[in-house]
């Protein structure tokens, strides 16, 4: 870590670009990771819960049913979402590192502008492909809550037990929103490194 006196003879847009990498990353890193824990916890209690994707035997004959495997789709679509979060949330702990590392007095050893740019598309990269297969899922999920919920008046009018949509269901809905918005973070956090590096 370069000292202030060091700091100070650096290029003004090697300091800025340092500052940016640095606070962009503590930001976008702590954002997925609070966001990704909190979905992990609501997707691992939602498979272990049998209740969750299953239908009761009251409601085996209700069209609802046939919405257990499309929910069991979105759930591994947004499970994979989730470990591609974490990766991007690396990603983003590597711009802080890149930070410190772009605050080198010598130039030969200091991240050129290629290599910062480089790392920046990675970490787009990574966070895209995350957020569309969590939208997948997402799409998934919610539409076979909505087939449930269509089921229920056809249970009605049948005189079965309609299948109700539980509570857990819906954190599980808040669990892929969650993930999109931690994708959503890093990908604004690296479109606007990229802007400051285009500025300098």
């Amino acid at each position: 870590m370069a000292n202030r006196a060091d700091l100070i003879s650096l290029p003004p847009a090697v300091r800025r670009a340092a500052s940016a990498f640095r606070i962009a990353g503590w930001i976008s890193f702590w954002a997925q990771i609070v966001l990704g824990v909190i979905s992990a916890g609501v997707l691992a209690f939602a498979g272990l819960n049998s209740n969750a994707n299953t239908p009761t035997p009251a409601t085996v004959t209700t069209p609802a049913a046939s919405t257990s495997s499309v929910t069991g789709f979105g759930l591994f679509f947004a499970v994979l979402g989730l470990i591609i979060l974490f990766a991007g949330a690396y990603w983003a702990f590597s711009y802080t590192r890149l930070s410190r590392r772009l605050q080198t007095v010598d130039s030969q050893v200091r991240p050129k502008r290629g290599e910062a740019i480089k790392a920046l598309q990675i970490g787009l990269l990574i966070n895209l492909v995350g957020m569309i297969l969590t939208i997948l899922g997402a799409q998934a999920i919610v539409g076979s809550l909505v087939a449930r919920s269509m089921a229920q008046g056809f249970a009605v009018f049948a005189g079965a037990l309609p299948a109700y949509i539980s509570p857990l269901q819906i954190f599980v809905v808040q669990a892929n929103i969650n993930i999109i918005m931690a994708h959503f973070v890093g990908v604004a956090a690296t479109l606007w490194l990229i802007r400051c590096m285009n500025r300098q």
